[in-house]
């Protein structure tokens, strides 16, 4: 009787242990760390394709969604539409920083035309005219 009692408080530690474990490792839960940071971090999930992705950079919360090419290139992002969440927290974000967030999706999808929604659009085509 007292093995069974010590086994099942052992079973019990591995298991709140493997939670703890999981959800320090949830990387919804990073994302919504870093977005309270005011940091960046990419959140894609690998495994679906077909899943928007996520990113956060200097306290502004960007989706982005993905198209892929016909049947046959399947795996191939093609193009991909990105926009705010917030656009009130648009004005955290200059030139550059536009610059290094579409860098880090072509890093990630290489051929991908990246297309950005208004206001987005509307910040870097008045740049382009102003240089």
């Amino acid at each position: 009787m007292l093995w069974l009692i010590r086994i099942a408080i052992l079973a019990l530690v591995i298991y709140f242990i493997a939670k703890i474990i999981k959800y320090l490792r949830n990387p919804k839960r990073k994302l919504q760390h870093a977005h309270n940071g005011k940091r960046y971090f990419f959140y894609d999930d690998s495994e679906n394709i077909r899943k928007n992705f996520l990113i956060t950079y200097k306290g502004v919360l960007l989706e982005g969604e993905k198209y892929l090419g016909p049947k046959e290139t399947s795996s191939n992002v093609l193009s991909i539409f990105v926009w705010p969440h917030d656009l009130q927290l648009l004005n955290a974000l200059n030139d550059q920083d536009l610059l290094f967030l579409e860098n880090e999706i072509k890093l990630k999808y290489p051929n991908a035309v990246i297309d950005w929604k208004n206001p987005i659009k509307e910040i870097i085509r008045k740049h382009k005219e102003n240089c």
